[in-house]
């Protein structure tokens, strides 16, 4: 047995209260063993002059942290689900996916007004290319302003710059204790999350078992067969984190619902189709829902999508 449990984790506010909260649920469960966070920086906390989708997505906010476990430097790595690849590097597994916080976006505005209020032409600022998309379907007339840095920071350019509203993950803002900024909890009609947020995954070695013991406690139930099948969606349509796809598994009444949506840039191109099934049988779903998405253009919707990007 380990005289201590190294967990890595990013250095941001967020990653460390994340880190924070998967040692005191260990620390519960076992009771005695003793834990370190050993924060670290990763190349999506490096390039903040960028935005996300042109810098590449493969590994931007975990592949420090894997690099590092895979190394024996740290004994388990805590990520955001949503940062977490669909394809991890040979010899890593993950090991846990935790409870899930409210997965979906949420608006915060100056003048308190929702998304449906604002004025036209209303800049909103936000670096994800699945927000632009799905609230220019909703709000054709928005202008979209790229805005890059940890919440504080996005929080601190809402009011410094000529932004008139902000659009974050609920998640987040919660953990932080902000959510008296919180003007608006964004529909899931209007705005899907992308896959995996509002959940906290811990990436463990492969054939680690002293650890994987450990993480197995912080597994959720629900959350387990939500994020499979929605990584499993995500994966079949060859998407990263950084395209216009949106996805939310839930479990209700013992079965797990899945929806999915695709669209262009601009929103006008739009696909959105839901399945259901077994929990147990999460990663069918997933690929199956992406298979009929696929049949009905969304490979196509895609590739417009990379092709608007690169010429943008």
């Amino acid at each position: 047995m380990r005289k201590e449990i190294v967990v890595g984790s990013r250095e941001s506010r967020l990653a460390l209260w994340q880190a924070q909260w998967v040692v005191e649920q260990l620390k519960k469960q076992h009771p005695g063993r003793r834990f370190r966070i050993a924060g670290m920086k990763t190349r999506g906390d490096h390039i903040l002059n960028v935005p996300l989708a042109r810098i590449g997505d493969k590994g931007l906010f975990t592949k420090e942290l894997e690099n590092a476990l895979l190394a024996g430097e740290c004994d388990l790595a805590v990520h955001s689900m949503k940062d977490l690849p669909t394809r991890l590097p040979g010899g890593l597994v993950i090991g846990a996916v935790c409870r899930r916080e409210y997965p979906g976006d949420v608006l915060i505005s100056k003048r308190g007004l929702t998304l449906q209020d604002l004025p036209p032409g209303a800049c909103l600022g936000t670096s994800s290319l699945r927000r632009k998309a799905q609230l220019l379907r909703f709000r054709p007339d928005l202008k979209m302003v790229d805005i890059r840095g940890n919440l504080t920071t996005r929080l601190r350019k809402l009011a410094e710059q000529e932004l008139d509203a902000l659009v974050v993950a609920y998640a987040g803002i919660c953990r932080l204790g902000l959510e008296k900024e919180i003007t608006q909890k964004i529909p899931f009609s209007i705005c899907l999350p992308a896959v995996g947020q509002g959940s906290i995954g811990v990436e463990i070695r492969e054939g680690d078992e002293e650890i994987r013991q450990l993480a197995a406690g912080l597994d959720d139930p629900e959350a387990r067969p939500a994020v499979t099948a929605e990584r499993a969606f995500l994966r079949r349509l060859e998407g990263g984190c950084q395209v216009p796809i949106g996805a939310l598994g839930q479990i209700e009444n013992g079965r797990l619902h899945l929806t999915g949506v695709v669209l262009t840039l601009d929103g006008q191109r739009y696909l959105r189709e839901s399945i259901s099934g077994p929990p147990e049988e999460a990663a069918a779903l997933g690929e199956e829902l992406a298979g009929r998405m696929l049949a009905k253009g969304a490979g196509e919707i895609l590739t417009r999508v990379r092709q608007e990007f690169e010429l943008s």
